[in-house]
């Protein structure tokens, strides 16, 4: 029994020593089993179901908020005071993306075009869309400061044009036509008798051009050649570089679409990305790590020289004509209109531009951009862009409607996109890139920790049994040899007696 025992116990070693072996594979071979799969997931592919739905459809809510600046002094400003704002809002809007006429091409790159629609959420709003606010009129003072070149008696001529057609320096309009467009006999008569000086050829209105309207023929990298490149944009509407700008590298088209990214991010990596709507690459640096319910992720935010003028960062002298730090002078693909970008309520800008309005107090938390990734897979867990339009204005010379208005850069609205991964989605993200990697490491510890377990405790019951079978023949051997030496010394005794009675004279007698 006990060489059985024995063999059972070292049966039980070797299985300790191959799950050991196992386990300690496990840890090589499992993140190399998990980047396999990050890879072929990652990949543009139909075959890939998850991925390539929230790449196609992108099917988790997101919504944009838009905030005005409502102008309480359109008369004061028109004397030269400092214009005072009141920020309204937000008027938020589900927004719906879907790409079409998707093509793959040969080269494992795709092209596509993404239609993007908006619908009014009243019940997430701060008021409604027929609020009346009062804004300044992109028409006339973004025209005045255009058309500054010309001579005096042109710009006369041009703002009585401005009267004839009943066009002031503000509007007072409801959010919707401001979001929209609204009628205009001025917007009509250019649109009839100078078509392409303005952006849409409809109604104006601030978000016309965005609504049930496409971002541009994009062709992009699917990562099947290199998985380090996937998302990456190769052209857009045709272009591998852009013309709006004064040098090579401002008008270069660098990064992904500003959707997802390359897979396997470091603490190092940037996120740059193209937007149709800045007319230009856009890049996001990283700032910490988190979670996001349980989720691990990267917070990427925008670096301060972004919008920084080419005097406080000069590869940003491209972008220029520039004014203060904080400003993207974005009139070059604007129709020339003196339009400025910045994060809203100048977060980030020179302090200056704060002193020319009244009513504005930036912060991070409610004013800055950020981004957060998944490291692993370059998903966008939470987004959230916030952008803030500006109108550059002055008073000019024979345009009567420019009053005594004092040079300023006027905010006229900031509007925040955003979304985040939840519901289902973000049930099926969870167990496959947190719970099955984290299933994968505990079980590669957990098998090395049973099979080192499994060896000692095999060892130490072998160990005993053979110990207690060295004592067993100990023992078995002690005792024959002690029985054996007992029952000789008896004999001799006993016959010792007997031949001693017989010789006693003495006990002789005593028996007689």
């Amino acid at each position: 029994m006990a060489i059985n025992k024995s063999k059972v116990a070292v049966g039980f070693i070797v299985v300790g020593v191959l799950t050991v072996f196992f386990g300690t594979l496990l840890t090589f071979v499992g993140p190399l089993i998990i980047d396999d799969q990050v890879v072929k997931n990652t990949v543009i592919d139909p075959k890939n179901e998850m991925s390539y739905t929230m790449w196609r459809d992108v099917p988790v809510p997101f919504f944009m908020s838009v905030y005005f600046f409502h102008v309480l002094n359109p008369k004061e400003i028109l004397a030269g005071e400092k214009p005072m704002v009141e920020q309204r809002g937000p008027y938020v809007y589900r927004k719906r993306i879907q790409k079409d006429n998707i093509t793959f091409h040969p080269n494992s790159t795709v092209s596509y075009k993404e239609y993007r629609s908006y619908y009014f959420e009243p019940s997430m709003s701060v008021g409604n869309e027929s609020d009346v606010l009062t804004i300044p009129n992109m028409l006339v003072l973004g025209a005045a400061v255009m058309l500054e070149s010309l001579s005096v008696p042109v710009r006369m001529i041009i703002s009585m044009a401005f009267k004839t057609f009943d066009e002031g320096p503000f509007l007072t309009k409801t959010v919707g036509e401001l979001m929209w467009g609204y009628d205009s006999k001025l917007v009509n008569f250019l649109n009839k008798y100078l078509p392409g000086m303005l952006p849409s050829s409809g109604k104006f209105g601030l978000f016309s051009e965005f609504n049930n309207s496409d971002t541009g023929l994009f062709t992009i990298h699917t990562g099947k050649d290199d998985i380090r490149n996937v998302h990456k944009v190769v052209s857009w509407n045709g272009l591998t570089e852009l013309s709006y700008w004064r040098t090579p590298q401002c008008n270069m088209i660098n990064g992904t679409a500003g959707q997802m990214w390359p897979p396997f991010m470091t603490e190092e990596s940037t996120l740059p990305f193209y937007s149709p709507d800045a007319c230009r690459s856009l890049e996001l640096v990283y700032q910490r790590s988190g979670k996001m319910k349980g989720i691990p992720l990267y917070r990427f935010v925008a670096p301060k020289t972004l919008f920084a003028n080419g005097t406080d960062y000069s590869p940003n002298e491209g972008f220029c004509p520039c004014r203060q730090s904080g400003l993207l002078n974005v009139s070059s693909c604007r129709q020339n209109s003196p339009v400025f970008i910045s994060h809203p309520h100048f977060f980030n800008a020179d302090p200056v531009l704060l002193d020319y309005v009244h009513g504005l107090s930036p912060n991070e938390e409610d004013h800055g951009l950020f981004i957060d990734i998944h490291p692993l897979t370059g998903v966008p867990l939470n987004v959230s862009i916030r952008l803030q339009l500006n109108l550059y204005m002055k008073r000019v010379r024979g345009i009567t409607e420019t009053g005594k208005i004092s040079e300023v850069v006027m905010p006229m609205l900031w509007f925040e996109e955003r979304g985040y991964i939840d519901g289902p989605i973000l049930n099926t993200f969870h167990t496959n890139l947190v719970v099955l990697p984290a299933v994968m490491e505990y079980m590669q510890y957990g098998m090395i920790a049973l099979g080192l377990a499994t060896i000692i405790i095999a060892a130490f019951v072998r160990y005993r049994f053979k110990r207690q079978v060295e004592i067993d023949t100990f023992s078995s051997t002690v005792f024959e040899n002690g029985r054996h030496k007992c029952g000789g010394g008896a004999t001799s005794k006993g016959e010792a007696s007997a031949s001693a009675g017989e010789k006693d004279p003495l006990l002789q007698d005593d028996v007689d």
